[in-house]
């Protein structure tokens, strides 16, 4: 019989494919844990140094705003198949976070040495060395008990903690924004359009109110799911 010129993947060639899926992904979670962990390390030296938690965006701006810029990546991770996680809440997750590091922190100076900017900050960080840590636990097969009882109880705290940095960052930059009129449209232009980023922060800060609670409820049941829940039931 004549070759039709089409031929299925190997089982060889789909466990290599897997293999360098599990090599980018070890990769990408260790440059992040190094990344977010530089920051921990940022944040307590100008701590020791000064006494004060002012000024400290200006020590960790510029590795802020790569290794946050880089989760971006996690989107394609989910949309590819890479990770089993969900695309739509990953993509909400990273931009929401990605807005904030430029779209208030950078671009409203004068917000930078709020303490609100030091809260986000510092929740983040604890959060993401211990979420990346978890992950590349995973791929390797080996999973502390310790690291995943914090992945699934530190956010009790520094969730509320982070989320309520972000939205005094927020609201402290809206005087800034509506005075220069940042990142605004008005009217007359050659698109009949206008946009006020000053009324877009203030819908934000409002999407806040039904997402919240959402989002930290399901955490808390994941929680219960792997720390509190199935394991107890089974026994």
């Amino acid at each position: 019989m004549a070759s039709t010129g089409k031929s299925k993947s190997s089982p060889q060639a789909s466990e290599q494919d897997d293999s360098l899926s599990k090599i980018y992904l070890v990769a990408y979670n260790v440059t992040q844990i190094l990344g977010w962990s530089a920051i921990m390390l940022a944040i307590c030296n100008h701590w020791v140094t000064n006494q004060s938690v002012t000024g400290v965006y200006q020590d960790v701006a510029p590795l802020l705003n790569i290794f946050q810029t880089a989760a971006i990546l996690e989107i394609f991770h989910c949309a590819f198949g890479l990770v089993r996680s969900n695309v739509v809440l990953t993509a909400f997750q990273v931009f929401s976070r990605v807005f904030l590091t430029w779209g208030v922190a950078y671009s409203v100076p004068q917000v930078q040495t709020t303490v609100g900017v030091f809260m986000f900050i510092f929740a983040w960080t604890i959060t993401e060395i211990v979420r990346y840590s978890f992950y590349f636990s995973g791929l390797v097969g080996m999973i502390p008990y310790a690291l995943q009882w914090c992945r699934y109880t530190f956010f009790l705290v520094l969730y509320p903690f982070g989320v309520t940095g972000e939205l005094l960052t927020i609201y402290a930059s809206l005087p800034y924004v509506k005075e220069r009129g940042l990142y605004s449209v008005a009217l007359p232009n050659s698109f009949n359009m206008s946009f006020s980023y000053y009324y877009f922060l203030i819908c934000t800060m409002f999407v806040y109110i039904p997402i919240f609670p959402q989002l930290f409820m399901h955490m808390i049941a994941q929680r219960k799911k792997v720390i509190g829940g199935a394991g107890k039931k089974k026994e």
